[in-house]
């Protein structure tokens, strides 16, 4: 059983997930939160799996309650977000969220990103992750060398991590290279274990800043 947390300042929003997501006989509702405070306090003492976090809260927002409950193994982050909040998730990703999704997104796919993340993958709509790419592209980074980590990934790996920075999903990839898609996620996973990464989303976060993909390529 898949443990959900939902933290919304707005009750009708947590009550309409929480409707949905409670009908799912591999999912539970165990708390909810008004605000970050309260989500960090709710997720130490129900741990979840999962925390659907909404972004714009008032005492703590979900950027400060993403940080804090980052660097653990549960549990996994998914900011909640509008269109209008790119700059938010960009900074949600840097804090250790494990993905995102728009809050007008049809019912399946928040149900389907519940699964997605608790199962260990990232959540990166292509749609808004290549939106939130643009974004990347646009902003000046200082000259830096590249972490030690890049260095240690073979051709093929670093090939695979430019697409995942791109937003492409495994099964794009494999299309791309030619390549089983089983054999695409042997890379991923190869890829995020040398650079220490948890996920997909702290990947796209690390092939920008370090450089790895440059605007317009």
């Amino acid at each position: 059983m898949i443990k959900v947390l939902i933290a919304d300042d707005q009750a009708m929003v947590r009550q309409g997930f929480g409707a949905l997501l409670s009908a799912q006989p591999d999912l539970v509702v165990v708390g909810d939160a008004a605000n970050g405070a309260e989500a960090v306090a709710a997720a130490r003492r129900f741990d979840p799996d999962v925390v659907l976090m909404d972004v714009r809260m008032p005492v703590m927002d979900g950027l400060e309650a993403t940080r804090r409950l980052a660097g653990a193994e549960r549990p996994k982050v998914v900011i909640l977000t509008t269109f209008d909040l790119d700059d938010y998730v960009y900074e949600a990703l840097r804090a250790g969220a494990s993905g995102f999704l728009l809050k007008d997104a049809p019912a399946a796919d928040l149900v389907h990103a519940v699964r997605v993340v608790a199962g260990g993958e990232a959540l990166l709509a292509p749609s808004v992750t290549r939106r939130l790419i643009a974004e990347f592209a646009a902003r000046p980074r200082p000259d830096r060398p590249r972490p030690v980590s890049l260095h240690a990934l073979t051709a093929r790996e670093t090939e695979v991590l430019r697409m995942v920075a791109r937003g492409l999903s495994n099964q794009e990839i494999a299309a791309a290279l030619v390549l089983a898609e089983q054999t695409v996620k042997t890379h991923v996973s190869r890829m995020l274990t040398k650079c220490g990464l948890r996920d997909r989303a702290q990947a796209v976060v690390l092939a920008y800043e370090s450089g790895l993909v440059a605007a317009g390529e």
